[in-house]
């Protein structure tokens, strides 16, 4: 299989020092084989052997010696201090891995954490990462689904980067059918679930209590749903939020889909927050990440666990071998 791509993140934050955990965790063959776009001097402060490669398929050869590194941007490791300079080397990290991946040099890019924020001074158009991958592919930004997985729970948040207050008229029909539809032929291709169950959530509190506490659930979700058991996607819901996470719940569906950010990843961190993982569903590349931010406060203190870096590579491969052997 041809090596993962690997983006640096913001050098102030812990990926650097989680690439480099899940280098020397996984250098005996326990995870595929990677190579990261630039960083070379920061990985030497990191005190962490690196082999310049010339070319991805170098990387196989090269990565039992060190981490595998493609000439890239570059720049001074100061860990807990972000400025402009590292968010620039991020933002070039990133372009370069999602680059490979696209031409088909790498089987897939998983993206180091990164700062929204800063890099935005750099491209104002910036919205984050899962944007960046589906423009990159040409793809329709509303097709790239982001989907946080880890041991106990798979989920889906139907809005992500909005505030609260425009979460009601973002949330439309044609949104939950388009990304359930994306969702359940994910969870059959990338992860081998030939009959995927999802289950969906309401909106309102106790999924508007028949209307008394709103009509999302009765207007919009309900019928979604309806539409989505007669293409034969087997999809429940919409089901009270405060209930479908409970421990004897979760084993009767697959993915469940909330319909915004913290209604989807408050349980997904306070169940997996050390190993969850962000995955792109619906792009033609393999995308994943640690489902945790740049850290600034602990970076470079030696604290930071590489347990998600290192799921979020183990998955990219995973995802990458099953597409493969499906042609």
């Amino acid at each position: 299989m041809r090596p993962l791509a690997v983006s640096l993140g913001d050098p102030a934050g812990v990926g650097p020092e989680v690439i480099a955990a899940a280098w020397r965790a996984g250098r005996g063959g326990d995870l595929p084989v990677f190579f990261v776009c630039g960083g070379a001097a920061i990985f030497a402060a990191l005190d962490c052997p690196t082999v310049p490669i010339g070319d991805p398929a170098e990387a196989a050869v090269a990565f039992a010696s060190g981490i595998p590194t493609m000439a890239g941007p570059e720049g001074v490791y100061h860990p807990g201090q972000p400025d402009p300079a590292g968010a620039g080397q991020a933002l070039a990290s990133l372009a370069d891995a999602v680059g490979h991946a696209v031409a088909g040099r790498a089987a897939g890019v998983v993206t180091g954490p990164v700062s929204k924020s800063l890099i935005a001074a750099h491209d104002p158009g910036f919205i984050g990462q899962t944007e960046f991958c589906a423009d990159a592919c040409a793809a329709p930004r509303e097709n790239a689904v982001m989907l946080l997985a880890g041991p106990s729970l798979k989920v889906v948040p139907l809005t992500v980067h909005c505030a609260l207050a425009d979460v009601p008229r973002l949330i439309t029909r044609d949104l939950i059918l388009c990304r359930t539809r994306i969702a359940a032929r994910a969870l059959s291709d990338d992860f081998g679930i030939a009959a995927p169950r999802i289950a969906i959530t309401g909106l309102n509190p106790h999924a508007g209590e028949d209307g008394r506490m709103g009509r999302e659930e009765i207007e919009v979700i309900a019928p979604a749903i309806a539409v989505l058991r007669a293409e034969g996607i087997d999809t429940t819901g919409p089901h009270p939020a405060d209930t479908l996470f409970a421990p004897h719940i979760r084993p009767t569906y697959d993915l469940a889909i909330a319909m915004y950010h913290d209604q989807a990843l408050a349980p997904l961190k306070a169940l997996d927050f050390d190993s969850g993982v962000n995955i792109t569903m619906g792009l033609p590349i393999v995308r994943t990440s640690p489902d945790h931010g740049t850290a600034f406060g602990i970076a470079g203190k030696g604290v930071a666990s590489a347990n998600a870096m290192i799921a979020a590579i183990r998955a990219a491969g995973e995802i990458a071998a099953r597409r493969a052997n499906l042609g």
